[in-house]
């Protein structure tokens, strides 16, 4: 199906929502890394790398597939 000009249809829609999600969701990882950088959290700083990397490799594998 091919777009009509000046116009939105559903799967337009869709496109710009994800753009949008994926947008918000780079500002956020921004903020939080900000904060986490900012953070001491002493001894404890191999524990929360770790966590960070299981959890960002889960999220990869949650979205990985068909």
């Amino acid at each position: 199906m091919e777009q009509i000009k000046n116009s939105f249809d559903s799967t337009t829609i869709k496109k710009i929502g994800i753009g949008a999600l994926i947008a918000g969701g780079g500002a956020l990882a921004v903020y939080i890394l900000q904060a986490l950088s900012s953070m001491s959290f002493g001894e404890l700083t191999p524990l929360v790398v770790a966590v960070c990397s299981i959890l960002i490799n889960a999220i990869k594998e949650y979205n990985a597939g068909k």
